[in-house]
């Protein structure tokens, strides 16, 4: 089969495709899938960067994301049969191969029918964000029905489903983006308040929205400097659940605050095996299915590449400021 393989850490160059073998069943818990499509995500790319998940596993192929059709199932799987639809967010982290790939074998339990209503290319885009973006807001976040969320970066791939799903909650949404455009889309996935951070100073129009309350939660997508100013726009006793690390930072005005902080990687339970909370993300896939289904959710898909043009997918990540998903056509 064709696949994308990653020989060694480095740049978007690394990144091969090969002739490699199809893999095939080899438990009976199993079910093998043709791939339609792989979601890109910014995990990859630093994956890629540093091997990271794979200092002694190269070449190998990355990927977390896809969407494909069950072309064979072990003796133990009832609850898919060949010809079903399935995404899933699975392998590309190091033991398992990835979905840069024509076909793919995965344990039964961490795959999902797709949504009907969706492509392999919308559905592939999704898996990752949707798990992220749900954990974020209401398992670590504790989002209610009527509070107030600031989500940074609302037109990337994890904030343009946190805005649907805020909304869909009951909140009232407040996003970050860089340009008109973008404000734009962020309005039409349901944004309340738009500050286009390039232009606006984020702290006086959050001030302003809110009556100089801040937000009961913030949503930081980004790190860094926007972590450490998210603390001045989170309301005494509110929240702020990062993705990224925020290295070394003072945290003597959240003190201050009494403000709770968490952080949400998604890529935990894969990476730990813990099969419980893996169970919760094939949850939230089902629930956001039916979201899908009935028109109340929708995936941003800005580019579809055909698998050869790998390379130039990562380097369009990597730029920066992509609205949101990439995704590879086998």
């Amino acid at each position: 089969m064709q696949a994308v393989v990653m020989v060694k850490a480095g740049g978007p160059d690394v990144l091969e495709v090969q002739s490699i073998p199809e893999p095939e069943i080899s438990d009976p818990n199993q079910v093998k899938i043709s791939i339609k499509a792989a979601g890109i995500n910014p995990i990859d790319t630093k994956v890629r960067k540093m091997a990271m998940f794979f200092p002694d596993r190269l070449p190998a192929v990355l990927g977390c994301d896809m969407a494909g059709e069950v072309v064979a199932v072990g003796a133990n799987v009832s609850q898919f049969a060949v010809g079903d639809k399935v995404w899933a967010c699975h392998g590309g982290l190091g033991a398992e191969q990835g979905n840069y790939a024509e076909y793919t074998v995965i344990d039964a339990r961490w795959v999902v029918h797709m949504p009907k209503t969706c492509s392999y290319v919308t559905a592939a885009a999704a898996p990752l964000v949707l798990i992220t973006a749900w954990g974020a807001l209401f398992e670590r976040g504790a989002l209610q029905t009527g509070e107030t969320v600031l989500i940074h970066a609302g037109a990337g791939g994890v904030g343009h489903v946190a805005i649907q799903l805020a909304k869909i909650k009951g909140a009232r949404v407040i996003t970050t983006v860089s340009n008109q455009q973008k404000s734009e889309l962020v309005k039409s996935w349901g944004a309340d308040e738009v500050i286009i951070y390039t232009q606006e100073d984020v702290l006086e129009r959050v001030d302003q929205i809110t009556a100089s309350q801040g937000v009961d939660l913030v949503f930081d997508t980004v790190g860094g400097d926007v972590f450490v100013q998210s603390i001045a726009l989170t309301s005494y006793f509110g929240r702020i659940v990062t993705l990224l690390d925020p290295g070394k930072v003072n945290l003597a005005e959240a003190r201050l605050r009494n403000l709770q902080i968490s952080f949400e990687l998604m890529l935990t339970p894969i990476l730990r095996q813990l099969d419980a909370a893996r169970d919760q993300h094939i949850a939230i896939l089902k629930q956001c299915a039916q979201l899908i289904d009935v028109g109340e959710l929708q995936i941003h898909v800005a580019q579809t590449l055909p698998l050869q043009e790998v390379q130039q997918a990562h380097v369009t990540i990597e730029q920066g400021h992509c609205t949101g998903k990439i995704v590879l056509e086998m």
